[in-house]
């Protein structure tokens, strides 16, 4: 069985962002050689998420929406976790809601998907350097 590491890092200009890191994620199968197997995508940031979606703008409204509906980011002092200087719970909340990685089949070296199925990386404390982890492993 072989192995092939990888990382995509980001730096959202905005607080919140949606970004589709498909194409990234199977240049990543490509380069790693192996045709059978699995892939894990995972974002090494508390306040970041990936997840597997539909690429459409209207779903991409509607999940910023939807987030700020459950977990506000103002005010501010309606969390415990900020009475330590920090403004970013609803971010760490919002990443338990949209998910912490994704493991994908990989067949005839191609990732295995579902019609429409994208995989998202979600940004809820944006405006600096982050990064996610490609992890894949096969033959």
């Amino acid at each position: 069985m072989k192995s092939h590491r990888k990382e995509l890092w980001f730096n959202i200009p905005s607080r919140r962002g949606f970004v589709n890191i498909t194409s990234e994620v199977q240049a990543a199968i490509h380069e790693s050689g192996i045709r059978e197997g699995l892939v894990l995508v995972n974002a090494m940031h508390i306040s970041a998420s990936v997840f597997i979606n539909d690429h459409e703008s209207g779903l991409l409204e509607d999940w910023e929406t939807w987030l700020e509906k459950l977990v506000p980011e103002k005010p501010y002092s309606q969390y415990r976790h900020n009475d330590t200087g920090e403004d970013n719970a609803d971010a760490h909340l919002k990443r338990t809601i949209m998910g912490r990685e994704v493991v994908c089949a990989i067949t005839a070296g191609k990732l295995d998907f579902g019609p429409w199925e994208q995989i998202f990386y979600g940004e809820f404390d944006g405006m600096r350097r982050k990064r996610v982890l490609i992890k894949i492993i096969g033959e």
